[in-house]
């Protein structure tokens, strides 16, 4: 007897007209990312490297394909699937990948990662990141599953070719008019920060399967293999408050309880201006409690500040300031994808919501004892989307701290882009001049990244 195996999706796909087919939508995209650098610190092979050298370069391909329905009147469900590749460039016009999400294998005839003869072979990846079911009611709606959650300090991030998403249950309410009440409970996450099964190296012995340290994922915020796994130690509840009540200001306010690790809140009001028009004001305040986590640790504390000015179809302009304890001790980046104090994977980390933020070095401004601020202008010319943005981080821990005792940095950032849609393609160039000056190792470093963003959607 022939038996026929069917993934997920496409069980979802043929289970789904059993209920509203007229109610079901397929969609989904390809998408394929390039970069390349020129750096002087060296690549993870310890070689310095220029634009469109192999070893300085990195790329692949995802496939997302998501359905959504309606399976009864006020009762629906999704699912989401990608698929990540590098078409086997590896080792040939790439060294390097986006995601993290690739598994590594033994294999004696390939010679991926550190050292090039080390008889590693990268492979494919495929997860389902979501998969989940809502119901609507009485101005309240419910929603269990994987899916993407999108909170202050914990959240799914997307700057890369995949999503990190969380397994969740979520009720929302919005019986108090311009008033929405979340409640949330994350028992799991495909972020990297929880993959700690796969973080390990025994000297230079490959042991189990992530790219975090046999090479430098660019965008490594997912787990190896898309894998969900505890968040935290018990899992984390979240509450919060959004109200616009008064037009012109949004006031949002957050809690988070780590259980046995931290607890937090997020305050954050945005104004646009009614008396100035198109004047944009912001300010944001965050503390992390890690005592629970490591005893006797100071919090970590933050703020940051914006100021802008946003001409309709003309140009948008902000200017912002943050500013991180120099006593702290994991930062206030997302809690799903960073790695604590370090918060670092290539030189890029966690991402954070404070409003400096940089566009592609992500990790430092959300860093203890970090003073950073930030310039951004964007416009549309001749129908080309044009972004510019500064950035620059002062990194100082604190004399005597025990995290990171020795920090002492300035990351500086300069980022170009031009997007242009054409029908379902879309497509963007990015210019990114990085530098970091290292007072503790004596180190100035250089780094140009050219990059590709191809996205057909379907």
């Amino acid at each position: 007897m022939r038996l026929t195996k069917l993934s997920l999706i496409t069980v979802v796909l043929i289970g789904s007209s059993a209920f509203a087919i007229e109610n079901t939508k397929v969609s989904g995209d390809v998408k394929v990312l390039y970069g390349t650098m020129d750096s002087d610190a060296g690549t993870y092979l310890g070689n310095e490297t220029s634009l469109f050298d192999a070893e300085g370069a990195y790329g692949d391909l995802a496939v997302d394909l998501s359905l959504t329905t309606d399976l009864t009147k006020g009762v629906s469900a999704g699912a989401k699937a990608t698929y990540v590749t590098t078409l086997g460039l590896e080792q040939n016009l790439v060294d390097n990948t986006w995601s993290n999400a690739h598994g590594i294998t033994s294999n004696s005839g390939s010679s991926f990662g550190n050292p090039p003869t080390s008889g590693l072979q990268l492979d494919d990846t495929f997860f389902i990141g979501e998969l989940w079911v809502a119901g609507t009611a009485f101005d309240t709606t419910i929603k269990v599953g994987r899916q993407a959650l999108d909170t202050p300090l914990a959240f799914t991030e997307t700057w890369g070719i995949d999503a990190n998403t969380f397994e969740a249950v979520v009720l929302i309410n919005q019986s108090i008019p311009d008033t929405t009440l979340v409640a949330t409970y994350v028992g799991k996450s495909n972020g990297s920060a929880d993959d700690l099964a796969t973080l390990s190296l025994s000297g230079s012995t490959y042991v189990s399967g992530s790219l975090n340290n046999i090479s430098g994922a660019q965008a490594g915020y997912v787990s190896q293999g898309g894998k969900f796994n505890t968040f935290g130690t018990d899992g984390v509840y979240v509450a919060g408050v959004v109200n616009n009540s008064f037009k012109p200001l949004t006031m949002q306010a957050w809690y988070y309880s780590l259980q046995q690790m931290a607890t937090a809140y997020w305050l954050q009001a945005d104004i646009k201006c009614s008396l100035v028009p198109g004047l944009l004001i912001g300010a944001q305040f965050t503390e992390i409690d890690a005592d629970k986590l490591i005893s006797g640790v100071d919090k970590d504390k933050a703020y940051s500040v914006m100021l802008g000015y946003e001409a309709k179809d003309v140009v948008a302009v902000k200017l912002a300031y943050s500013s991180v304890d120099d006593e702290g001790t994991i930062g206030v980046a997302n809690v799903s994808t960073g790695n604590g104090a370090a918060a670092s994977r290539n030189g890029s980390g966690a991402q954070t919501k404070l409003y400096t933020e940089m566009w592609w070095t992500s990790g430092s401004v959300s860093q203890i004892g970090a003073d950073s601020y930030s310039l951004t202008a964007e416009t549309t010319l001749a129908g080309i989307d044009l972004f510019a943005g500064y950035y620059m981080a002062d990194i100082k821990v604190a004399s005597g701290s025990t995290i990171n005792a020795n920090s002492d940095k300035e990351v500086t950032e300069i980022a170009l882009t031009a997007s242009k849609s054409f029908g379902p393609l879309d497509t963007s160039l990015a210019l990114i001049f990085d530098n970091v000056q290292d007072n503790v190792a004596v180190t100035d470093t250089d780094t140009t990244h050219l990059q590709v963003y191809l996205t057909y959607n379907f």
